[in-house]
């Protein structure tokens, strides 16, 4: 064996192993998501105390199991995610009871209790024409599941599944296909096959390393928060260093968080950086695109202001200000967001103490230069 056949050896076991790791991680959460799903909904048909907890079955438990990814929210998404997926029962009987000891007791419950159910609760999915439960386990993430759920129609939600499986999707390429209603297009199409080949040239592949980052798999792997990073590392080089600009440059500035995660109804965003100004008495919100500038962006800053000011701020405080910083290989800009744009007040007395645009816009030029 030469040195060059032991390197390409080494190299290609690694990334076996590694991928393999990631989809097993990937399908455990799907599947202890669905089976959450069930135990919920079988508490609701036939638990002995259920009539106790009525409506606030949900509020209860996550208040009880106190985890992250047991949320209110979650348990919610898990119950929806168990009822438009119950083809999912036989592949996970059929895997509990390949699993250990422990979870083999808990795949023969589940098939006893599913062996009436299932030939009903699969009969619309069997006439749209089947996806094998492999493949949505193990081909989608369930990050990619959470944006076909709330998808109604089950013909457009498997049009999504098809599509999403063929082309290799990454879960921002399938957000961006639902919301630039791919479906619709492709049905009012003459040549639909066309559409689709265009549509599968230019999209966006998945890569399991960034699945693996979603906040789901961090919460089921019982990771914090703050390690989920989305960014590239061009991104994340600029962040490292704007951290540390904005505090050399003193001016009252207290460090706070950094990818910042924030629910917002039923989503999750994350602020890249987040400040609390000891002088102004008030929080700085931080946003960075490596892009050109979009209203998109700055209507996201102005969301993120706007949240601190009615969830976070106190009644002392002043109100949220928000930074966006954009850039792209030609230009740089910077914008800012206050929550009270409207009082003039606010405005020139933030602008004396906070960074000025030709400082942050000279910092983004010069960090691009570097890397």
């Amino acid at each position: 064996m030469k040195f060059s056949d032991l390197t390409l050896q080494i190299q290609q076991t690694s990334q076996a192993m590694q991928q393999s790791a990631m989809l097993a991680v990937n399908s455990h959460l799907t599947i202890r998501n669905w089976l959450i799903g069930f135990y919920i909904v079988e508490f609701e048909q036939k638990g002995e105390d259920r009539a106790k907890y009525g409506e606030r079955l949900l509020q209860n438990l996550a208040e009880k199991l106190n985890e992250d990814g047991l949320s209110f929210r979650n348990l919610k998404l898990y119950r929806q995610f168990y009822f438009l997926y119950p083809q999912l029962s036989s592949y996970i009987s059929n895997f509990l009871q390949l699993a250990d000891n422990k979870t083999n007791i808990i795949g023969q419950t589940l098939s006893a209790q599913l062996e009436e159910e299932i030939p009903i609760r699969q009969t619309v999915s069997a006439q749209l024409g089947n996806i094998s439960s492999d493949k949505l386990i193990n081909r989608l993430s369930f990050s990619h599941l959470t944006l076909l759920l709330p998808i109604q129609d089950p013909v457009k939600r498997r049009f999504y599944e098809l599509e999403c499986i063929k082309g290799t999707w990454s879960v921002r390429e399938l957000n961006r296909q639902i919301k630039t209603l791919y479906y619709e297009r492709s049905g009012i199409s003459k040549k639909p096959e066309k559409l689709e080949a265009e549509v599968q040239s230019k999209s966006e592949r998945n890569n399991w390393l960034e699945t693996i980052k979603s906040p789901f798999t961090f919460e089921f792997l019982g990771l914090k928060s703050k390690d989920v990073v989305y960014e590239s590392d061009l991104e994340q080089a600029l962040i490292e260093n704007l951290q540390e600009f904005i505090l050399e440059l003193g001016h009252g500035f207290c460090f706070e968080a950094r990818q910042k995660r924030i629910l917002i109804g039923e989503k999750y965003y994350f602020c890249d950086l987040v400040f609390y100004h000891r002088i102004l008495k008030c929080h700085v919100l931080i946003d960075l695109k490596v892009d050109e500038f979009s209203h998109e962006h700055y209507g996201q800053l102005k969301t993120y202001v706007n949240y601190y000011k009615k969830e976070i701020m106190q009644q002392d405080d002043n109100p949220p200000v928000g930074i966006l910083l954009v850039t792209d290989k030609d230009n740089a800009l910077v914008e800012y967001a206050t929550a009270d744009s409207d009082k003039e007040i606010f405005i020139s007395k933030y602008l004396l103490e906070l960074p000025s645009k030709e400082k942050l816009i000279n910092f983004i030029k010069t960090e691009i230069s570097k890397l």
